[in-house]
């Protein structure tokens, strides 16, 4: 199978990468080559930013694939811009969207790939769902031919899969709790999350590539390892041999301070929300999440602690924890 991933050495893509290799396939990756330390052995590159339509279609002139997926679509007018390029170039295009498209609140804790896509407080998720639509009216009205992907919040070496972190600079969470300082909690803790490692994900999408029964067709690929957010810092901070000191503040206090946070906690990880993988795993038979999140967190702080050039602090994020503790607790102490 020959398979082109524009992108490609992401947190969840460079796992996908690996995964075909070892499999056998032909893989090719189209991008601006920025991280050639990302790229896995055995792969071909095709150096070009995926904005410059021109000088891309020149690149895939000859070219022919069996699947084709662009982990760097976010709007309606790339999708657009897709479409030409690959139409007639590829058996299969996937469109890697997102699990925060689905309806928020969800009427439904039980998520399967029928629930609306239906997000008012993530922009982000409501231009994953709008391509969506605009890759299905392509599908319908040309027969082009997409299979619709959504992640959920996917992890690996580099990622500390906190709903409070500093994304670019996770180790900031560690360091926290190194220094004995409260980490926050939204809410009550008790939301119902899924976590999934790259490994695990990489299993389930590569065994729908190349296929054209999965054609027109939306997937969700997840663990099916249902925790806490309590419970996910807990284990973490097991993880890292430290104590987690919990503070408990409500979503809507902190985005009254990090009003950017709005679409990421309110428009989606505060949502108790359990991914049904039933239609994965009949599309994927034998499809199983075998990494715990246990293990996974152990595994992601192991490689930052070999790699002290990750193990960086967000001082930014630091100070603004510490900005949302000293407000809610005072407020609580004139409660008293």
């Amino acid at each position: 199978m020959k398979v082109l991933m524009i992108g490609g050495t992401g947190i969840i893509s460079t796992a996908v990468s690996t995964l075909l290799l070892a499999q056998g396939h032909e893989l090719w990756l189209l991008n601006r080559g920025t991280r050639p330390d990302l790229v896995p052995d055995g792969a071909h590159c095709l150096q070009a930013d995926i904005g410059d339509e021109a000088g891309v279609a020149g690149l895939l002139d000859g070219h022919r694939f069996d699947s084709v997926v662009d982990w760097l679509v976010f709007t309606p007018d790339q999708v657009a811009r897709d479409i030409r390029l690959f139409s007639g170039r590829t058996a299969q295009y996937v469109f890697i969207s997102s699990g925060s498209a689905y309806q928020r609140p969800s009427r439904n804790h039980i998520v399967t790939e029928e629930t609306p896509l239906e997000n008012p407080f993530s922009a982000y998720a409501r231009s994953k769902a709008s391509s969506e639509a605009a890759l299905m009216d392509a599908y319908r009205q040309t027969g082009f031919p997409v299979t619709i992907v959504r992640p959920s919040l996917t992890y690996g070496d580099l990622v500390i899969p906190y709903v409070l972190n500093s994304w670019h600079k996770p180790w900031t969470l560690i360091d926290r709790m190194r220094r004995g300082k409260k980490i926050i909690v939204p809410g009550d803790g008790t939301s119902l999350w899924e976590l999934t490692h790259n490994s695990d994900f990489a299993k389930g999408i590569t065994g729908l590539l190349g296929r054209s029964d999965v054609l027109g067709e939306a997937f969700h690929i997840t663990s099916g390892e249902v925790m806490t957010w309590e419970e996910i810092l807990r284990q973490i901070a097991d993880a890292a041999g430290l104590e987690a000191k919990v503070e408990h503040v409500s979503s809507e206090f902190i985005c009254a301070f990090m009003p950017q946070e709005e679409g990421g906690l309110m428009g989606d990880k505060i949502s108790s929300v359990i991914y049904d993988n039933r239609k994965i795993k009949r599309f994927v038979p034998g499809y199983e999440a075998t990494v715990p999140f246990r293990e996974g967190i152990r595994r992601t702080l192991q490689f930052m602690m070999q790699h002290p050039e990750h193990c960086v602090i967000d001082a930014e994020h630091d100070e603004k924890m510490d900005e949302i503790l000293a407000a809610h607790e005072y407020g609580m102490g004139l409660a008293k």
